[in-house]
């Protein structure tokens, strides 16, 4: 006799396969560690990013991914600070659900953005320091303006995205997509 758990019920009621659910979680967590993600925060993402609500308490994710209550604390303290989690508490209770933020990929990019803004200045700021025209401050001079090419570039990609997002048919948690 199984002993599902009440989301291993839910997911077989909605046609998934809870095991292959968990194996798309640790393939994408795997290959956001590789492009350089702390793992744990790659695995608390992709969980968050495979669930229907894109949130879940820390009690749940623990038992998603099977780590402890501190691993999910290492990993939602990384994923607030980089502003792909949000925090919220639960109506009438004491306990935090962490959500993924509302098209989270832009809101991901666009923080970058003031990141990139930060990094500019002070490299500006120390290409004067060393001195624009030794090799130190020559390098850090160009990667100013590397960072400066890349920021506007993004914004202008950001505004492009929000325009062909508008043209997709993409499906929604409804069904298909509306005409």
């Amino acid at each position: 006799m199984s002993s599902e758990s009440g989301e291993d019920a839910r997911e077989v009621r909605d046609g998934r396969d809870p095991e292959a659910v968990a194996r798309f979680v640790e393939r994408f967590a795997s290959e956001m560690t590789e492009a350089g993600m702390q793992r744990m925060a790659s695995r608390v993402f992709a969980a968050l990013l495979a669930d229907d609500d894109a949130s879940m308490t820390s009690a749940e994710l623990a038992l998603a991914l099977q780590i402890s209550p501190a691993a999910v604390s290492g990993a939602i303290n990384y994923l607030t600070q980089v502003s792909m989690v949000g925090r919220e508490r639960e109506p009438g209770s004491r306990r935090d659900r962490y959500r993924l933020h509302n098209e989270i990929w832009y809101t991901t990019f666009a923080s970058r953005d003031r990141v990139l803004t930060r990094w500019e200045q002070t490299l500006r700021d120390g290409a004067r320091t060393l001195g624009e025209h030794t090799p130190a401050g020559a390098r850090i001079a160009e990667t100013a303006a590397f960072f400066e090419f890349m920021q506007s570039e993004l914004g202008a990609m950001m505004d492009r995205w929000e325009a062909h997002r508008k043209t997709l048919d993409l499906p929604t948690a409804d069904g298909p997509a509306k005409a």
